[in-house]
Parts: C-alpha cells; sequence; structure tokens
C-alpha cells in the first residue's frame, strides 16, 4: 500500500510538473539541434556523443521545414535540397510537430521546449531529447568560432 502511494504522488508530481507549451514558445524551435540521447519506452538510453548531422528547423506561423545539415568545422553546415515540411498543432493541451514529405506522413509530440533542450516523442514511445547546437572549436583555445 505504501509503494502504491508512493508511485501515485511521483506519477501526480511528473504530470503537475510537466511543461505547457504556447504558440508564444514555437519560435525557440527555429535553429540548429544536435541529438543527444534517445530514450527507449523500455526506459533504457542511448547516449550520443559526437553527430555527424543536426536537425535545422525553420518555422513560421506554425509550418516549415526540417532539414538534415552537416557541421563542417570552420563552423558553416552542408546542406542539400531535401527536408520535410512541418506544421506546428495544437490539441488537447497537447502540441504535435506534423511532418510530410511525397512519401510519407507522421507526427510527433513536442514533450519540452526552451532555447536550450527539445524533446520529441515519436509513435513508438521514444523519446529524442536534443541541445542547441554550438560551432565546433577543435582547438580548444577559447575561442568562439564563427
Amino acid at each position: 500500500m505504501k509503494n502504491t502511494l508512493s508511485i501515485f504522488f511521483i506519477a501526480f508530481l511528473f504530470v503537475g510538473c510537466q511543461q505547457k507549451i504556447k504558440p508564444a514558445d514555437i519560435s525557440k524551435i527555429n535553429g540548429y539541434w544536435e541529438i543527444e540521447k534517445v530514450v527507449f519506452d523500455a526506459g533504457k538510453d542511448k547516449d550520443y556523443g559526437m553527430n555527424e548531422s543536426y536537425d535545422f528547423f525553420k518555422i513560421s506561423d506554425n509550418k516549415g521545414i526540417r532539414k538534415k545539415v552537416m557541421p563542417q568545422l570552420d563552423g558553416t553546415f552542408l546542406v542539400n535540397d531535401v527536408y520535410e515540411n512541418v506544421a506546428v498543432r495544437f490539441a488537447d493541451d497537447k502540441v504535435f510537430l506534423d511532418y510530410s514529405t511525397s512519401y510519407m506522413k507522421w507526427s510527433e509530440e513536442l514533450i519540452a521546449l526552451s532555447e536550450e533542450e527539445l524533446v520529441l516523442l515519436n509513435k513508438d514511445k521514444m523519446e529524442y531529447h536534443y541541445k542547441k547546437a554550438t560551432p565546433i572549436n577543435l582547438l580548444g583555445d577559447g575561442k568562439k568560432a564563427e
């Protein structure tokens, strides 16, 4: 009984503390995002060290694109013409990113969003945790890449 009460209390705190994403927050998605880890439904994590590609989002008026870009050592990104259309959808106190290409359509739930963090949940209950991408500095000289 005591364990059941503890689990209920923790679940209540988790639900009560969940971030409420507002339409004004959507602009925080814009920019370059590097995946940090994936949390699987079974509770296991897969951490990512260095990534060969980042996700770039450009959304305005709840519509835009997402594309994969490859960071370069000089702080620039290699890009191509491949992208996914993105539409932001608000439904039942949740926020979804609806993607579409010529070949398929899918959605991900937007779980958390800040200037530095992005968390998306897909239909397979996998959470993708992203951090805002920063320029690569291999010299370690403390100077900021441009």
